[in-house]
């Protein structure tokens, strides 16, 4: 096997949480002060790195932590984001074939233990949630020192630019995959290892 462990994040990459948090988007900018956008708006923010995102929507970097706060909190009290289909049985699949599986997330551990449900969530070896926006690098270490699993031995797979960026600066190969947050194109720019067009995709390095 290629890779000991799969570090993937949740939302947009195992879970489809994509409406309600267009929904959220909403909430905040009504909590905050911050400009509305349409889902055009939205649709075409998918092809912008976040700090890009961030600039046009006029949020401020010390204000991201209550905006997660309150975000976290609008999902833990929300019904759980479904999988995406086939997430299930690459899990088991990347499991069944001796490989670990974390999840590194900026939601919290409830939301996501929730959404796997008991039997997938059992298949996972470590959880760094609560992870801050552009924190997500600490997060991969973390990981990799719990399970004793070197960098060179581990990948991260994501659905945005943030994603690959935290895991070039952890040293560990990163995955994009084409089903999420940020456009395949854009996520091309920023040269992940590889790029995932379907959770079989990435079944298929067990």
């Amino acid at each position: 096997m290629r890779f000991q462990i799969f570090i993937f994040d949740f939302d947009g990459t195992l879970a489809d949480s994509g409406p309600w948090m267009i929904e959220a988007l909403n909430k905040v900018a009504s909590r905050f002060g911050l400009r509305a956008l349409s889902r055009e708006e939205i649709e075409d923010m998918r092809g912008k790195d976040n700090r890009t995102i961030m600039r046009e929507v006029g949020v401020s970097w010390w204000r991201l932590p209550q905006i997660a706060t309150y975000v976290r909190r609008l999902a833990d009290d929300a019904p759980p984001p479904p999988l995406f289909e086939g997430v299930p049985e690459m899990l088991r699949a990347l499991h069944g074939a001796g490989a670990k599986l974390a999840i590194v997330s900026s939601n919290s551990e409830i939301t996501i233990r929730r959404a796997l449900g008991p039997e997938n969530a059992a298949l996972i070896s470590c959880f760094g949630c609560n992870a801050s926006m552009f924190g997500k690098a600490s997060k991969f270490r973390q990981v990799l020192r719990q399970t004793g699993v070197a960098a060179a031995n581990a990948i991260t797979i994501g659905d945005e630019t943030r994603d690959i960026e935290a895991s070039r600066k952890a040293k560990i190969a990163c995955g994009a995959v084409g089903w999420g947050y940020a456009t395949p194109a854009l996520l091309r720019t920023h040269n992940p290892d590889y790029v995932f067009n379907a959770p079989a995709d990435i079944a298929a390095l067990s």
